[in-house]
């Protein structure tokens, strides 16, 4: 039986504290099989009924890209005029993609029409088939973190224009984008409280018992 020791215990809880959801990315490539290797790293997520439903679609092609991030500045028009007054002051200076930095892309996917795993799990419970895509972005996420490379999850974007950009098949959700890249700077504290959009809050206001 492998037996992890307290060393190892603080080092993977500085691991969590140092994850950060990296917006803004130097532009040097990654080195060959990077990419290939987070996502091996994230297939070995749980899933419901070993259903994998994952899937991963890696973007390459110059177009494609620029057509997502047409898409986001669309949404994030869009999203702007959401707010008003000061929280809209503060959103409209927040940088909240790295799409164009970023020299890695990836799209993520939860194959709802798959057979693998023979619908274990899921007769009651069917949003478990993306539950366990996002169990497999936070392994990549944290993978990419211990390799020193800072991966961003663009939230966003249109779904149903998303999905003809990369013509992938209609039984596939739509879960995350992701930018994948060196971080221009590491921190331990979220961008977004830095920026005072909103704190952490204590574990506390987030517990019940019964």
């Amino acid at each position: 039986m492998v037996e992890f020791d307290d060393t190892f215990r603080r080092q993977l809880h500085e691991l969590f504290v140092w994850r950060r959801d990296v917006r803004r990315f130097r532009v040097d490539p990654l080195p060959d099989g990077a990419v290939e290797r987070l996502i091996e790293t994230a297939c070995l997520s749980p899933s419901v009924g070993l259903s994998q439903p994952w899937r991963f679609v890696v973007i390459d092609d110059a177009a494609r890209r620029r057509a997502v991030i047409d898409d986001f500045r669309a949404c994030n028009a869009d999203a702007l005029a959401c707010y008003s007054g000061e929280r809209a002051a503060r959103y409209a200076v927040l940088k909240l993609s790295g799409l164009e930095q970023a020299p890695g892309h990836v799209a993520v996917f939860a194959d709802k029409a798959s057979e693998i795993g023979h619908g274990l799990g899921r007769a009651t419970m069917p949003e478990t088939t993306e539950y366990s895509v996002v169990a497999a972005i936070t392994a990549m996420w944290l993978a990419a973190r211990a390799e020193g490379i800072g991966l961003g999850w663009v939230s966003i974007l249109s779904p149903d224009r998303i999905h003809g950009i990369l013509d992938v098949p209609a039984s596939w959700k739509f879960i995350a984008y992701l930018c994948i890249g060196y971080p221009e700077a590491e921190c331990d504290q979220p961008e977004l409280e830095r920026a005072k959009w909103e704190d952490r809050r204590n574990p506390d206001e987030f517990t019940l018992r019964r």
